[in-house]
């Protein structure tokens, strides 16, 4: 998923982290893990409770209402908020605020709620994509469609970016990749391309599909409940995004691929040794069985009755359709029975379908406790009233500004904080209850606020030297890092000027 648990390590062999010291016995520094980030950000949000004056605002209707800032004093001593920093991750789960403080979170009474449907949730989308990955018959799909289209080169690059750029934009496929670079880079070089191709389409297009998420759980879901607001808010302008970036990209990597086709001269990688053997190999894809095309049309159902069930389509004036108004309870029972389903399917059978259903949650469990952690922020807040004093210092920065400006705004906020805390939904658990009801001052909806977040993580993520992704992914393409910045560095400088053109188109549409 999307950066989810960075590792600050390339993986090695078989997928372990490997940290060899540099020449002369020094260790490299290594950037610290998103835990250790958010753990220092707790203790230093804490600590600033004693410095930061405690204020409310009066609401209405589950808003802060401009002008009513006010001082107040606490009841609380030394004492409770030691205890309120030890508890916490506990209390950022179950959404324990303290009640002798009077406290709310900003979105007013009842606002806030804990992690703990979203740390279900995760869970639950962990176990599925593992189960689906176990049958075989992702990988094989992939496999197969690229070998259907091995004669149209341009149309497989196009085809395969924007595949990773969906499960980039539904579910946040991130680490997943990982598994696609040793079918990938065989089939570029077979195609008289580099591995910077292999590298690129798999990871710009899942990147970019990311960066424009649509209903992805860990960027836009923890990111809307968080800001208060359902799934489906703005999910108009982020499908615009979604195609347009996606078209970028797809139309960088093509123009890339063949320049190197026409001149290899003109590539930014050197070829390896054994790029000759491979790109001779003559391996062919397995036809997809009768039980992984089930698999298939099971994966993308899920995926597409989740969309489904989040979008409020009375509000997009589509009556004729049931607004369901599913949230993370039921999303999370979706997933779960899925995941038996596609287990079972998928002939993995009983032990195998429970024994990949236990390792799919296991494998995301540290997902889930960096939400949990990042909620833990939001509670020591609340619980020492200065989450309205934030807001009313950011309030004065930029009230009178225009709409237009203040999404942008939120956007470039968001870049410093993606790269200091990489998982996006640990980003979102962390910024989203002080940064979305600035939208309600500025009179732009929650939803822009959103999609200004997760266009920063998604954007910063696409070159984070902190990420298993995509360090990770360069090990096992082996493309060297530079080379890799070199490539995508013209890339970045038109997604950024397409996303602030996004940000004031939306801000534009109210």
């Amino acid at each position: 998923m999307t950066t989810r648990v960075p590792a600050p390590a390339q993986p090695g062999p078989g997928g372990t982290s490997a940290s060899p010291p540099e020449a002369g016995g020094k260790r490299r520094i290594r950037f610290p893990s998103a835990f250790t980030v958010l753990a220092l950000v707790t203790v230093a949000v804490w600590a600033l409770t004693f410095v930061i004056p405690a204020g409310r605002y009066d609401t209405k209707d589950g808003a802060p209402v401009p002008g009513t800032y006010h001082r107040i004093e606490l009841p609380t001593g030394f004492g409770d908020r030691l205890k309120d920093l030890f508890l916490s991750p506990v209390n950022g789960l179950y959404g324990v605020t303290d009640a002798g403080s009077g406290l709310t979170a900003p979105g007013g009474e009842g606002a806030f709620f804990g992690a703990a449907g979203v740390f279900l949730f995760v869970l639950a989308v962990g176990a599925f994509i593992t189960v689906t990955l176990r049958t075989g018959a992702l990988t094989s799909g992939v496999a197969r469609l690229a070998e259907r289209l091995t004669r149209h080169r341009t149309l497989l690059l196009v085809v395969l970016t924007a595949l990773f750029s969906l499960g980039g934009t539904t579910y946040g496929m991130a680490e997943e990749t990982l598994g696609f670079y040793g079918l990938m880079i065989p089939l570029v070089l077979k195609l008289g391309y580099d591995r910077m191709v292999g590298a690129a389409v798999i990871m710009v297009g899942a990147g970019v599909g990311t960066l424009a998420s649509t209903v992805n759980p860990f960027a836009t879901g923890v990111a809307s409940d968080s800001a208060g607001i359902g799934t489906g808010d703005g999910i108009v302008l982020r499908l615009l995004m979604w195609a347009v970036l996606t078209a970028l990209a797809a139309g960088y990597v093509v123009r890339y691929a063949n320049r190197v086709l026409k001149d290899p001269e003109r590539s930014l990688v050197a070829p390896l040794p054994e790029d000759a053997g491979l790109r001779t190999a003559g391996s062919a894809a397995e036809p997809l069985t009768g039980r992984q095309r089930a698999v298939l049309a099971l994966f993308a159902a899920t995926f597409l009755f989740m969309i489904f069930a989040v979008i409020p389509w009375a509000d997009l004036h589509l009556g004729f359709l049931p607004t369901l108004g599913w949230y993370f309870p039921e999303l999370a029972a979706l997933f779960i029975v899925a995941s038996v389903v596609v287990g079972l399917v998928g002939g993995l059978g009983e032990k195998g379908t429970t024994g990949a259903v236990v390792a799919g949650a296991g494998d995301f469990i540290g997902a889930a406790m960096i939400i949990m952690l990042a909620r833990g922020v939001t509670v020591i807040m609340n619980n020492a009233s200065v989450t309205d004093t934030i807001l009313n210092a950011l309030h004065s920065a930029v009230s009178g500004t225009s709409s237009g400006f203040f999404t942008v705004l939120m956007f470039l906020v968001n870049l410093p904080l993606a790269f200091f805390v990489p998982s996006s939904s640990g980003h979102a658990a962390l910024a989203m209850p002080i940064l979305a009801p600035l939208a309600d001052f500025a009179g732009v909806g929650r939803a822009m606020v959103v999609t200004a977040y997760q266009s920063a993580s998604g954007w910063i993520n696409l070159i984070t030297p902190t990420s298993a992704v995509v360090m990770g992914g360069l090990a096992l393409a082996k493309v060297r890092y530079d080379r890799y910045l070199r490539f995508v560095a013209p890339l970045m400088g038109v997604l950024l000027a397409a996303v602030i053109g996004f940000m004031l188109l939306g801000a534009a549409l109210g």
